[in-house]
């Protein structure tokens, strides 16, 4: 399997035509249909469905839809590849990418890139933000160069330095709710209130124990991925959202206001990377001034 194939597929799947694909890549349409089908007898696996000579669109099939996600992921990993080792053997530049969650720990990711910016002004910084699951896989593919992570770590698979701060679990509400006068929330507050929590299982886990209820005794009306969205439908008065403090502005002129759990509830965190990781010099640089920054604390 040839990355140009790789390229041309996922041109054609961009504008769901073959004779449009051509055009962009500057191939004729029986050229292009020749390499897809080469492509299709290679894997043994159909990847396009041909609508009728009235539309000329395309669309993909299962196998397709799973191509598509790797080649780009493939292709992202090639050209990521590809400017590391293109860069000067005298100046450090380059890229590095770092997968989060929600947390204010970025902050201090900032702060490192800054002071680093001032030295080496050529590194740029690429952020990806999702949930545990995301950032470890995007970490396994190799995709980015470090993740935040809360929990705990498989020493087994990565590398780690723990933060010597944590978040704060609590409640995200609007400041007319009945429990926006309280200064912290009590598991019995949430019994009988409309619930939005994270999708992730450790979240889920650590709910249930704090709360002493199963949660299939919770009034669930939603889940989320990332609290952003879930404030959203706090705010359009859908339910009480427990997540992590310092992601959600609830300054005075906000809708919103947070409460911490009690009895407390914290989140520790860790920046990991994979063991036995070859670092670009940027990546190396960046990991320099983040233990550097953390000794300062």
């Amino acid at each position: 399997m040839e990355l140009r194939v790789l390229t041309y597929f996922l041109a054609v799947a961009r504008e769901q035509s073959i004779i449009k694909a051509a055009k962009s890549l500057h191939l004729s349409q029986p050229t292009l249909s020749t390499q897809i089908r080469a492509l299709e007898e290679e894997l043994g696996k159909q990847l396009l469905i041909r609508g009728s000579k009235g539309t000329r669109k395309v669309t993909l099939t299962e196998e397709g839809m799973i191509l598509r996600k790797r080649a780009e992921e493939i292709l992202s990993l090639v050209q990521k590849t590809e400017r590391e080792i293109s860069a000067s053997d005298q100046m450090i530049l380059g890229d590095v990418y770092i997968g989060a969650g929600e947390t204010d720990a970025v902050r201090f990711i900032a702060r490192a890139a800054k002071e680093l910016y001032e030295s080496y002004p050529g590194i740029r910084y690429h952020i990806s933000s999702g949930n545990a699951c995301f950032v470890n896989e995007q970490l396994d593919k190799g995709l980015i160069d470090f993740g935040i992570v809360f929990g705990n770590v498989d020493p087994t698979k990565y590398n780690s330095i723990e933060f010597p701060f944590k978040d704060t679990w609590g409640v995200l509400m609007r400041r007319d709710s009945s429990l926006a006068a309280k200064k912290t929330i009590q598991p019995e507050d949430l019994w009988d209130k409309p619930l939005i929590i994270s999708n992730q299982d450790d979240s889920k886990a650590i709910l249930t124990a704090w709360i002493n209820k199963e949660l299939s005794e919770l009034e669930i009306i939603a889940t989320y991925n990332l609290l952003f969205n879930a404030s959203l439908m706090v705010e359009e008065g859908l339910g009480y959202a427990i997540g992590l403090d310092r992601i959600i502005h609830t300054g005075e002129n906000s809708k919103l206001c947070f409460r911490p759990l009690s009895p407390q509830t914290e989140a520790g965190m860790h920046i990991i990377w994979k063991k036995y990781q070859v670092f670009s010099k940027a990546s190396e640089k960046f990991l320099e001034k983040l233990k550097l920054q953390l000794l300062k604390l």
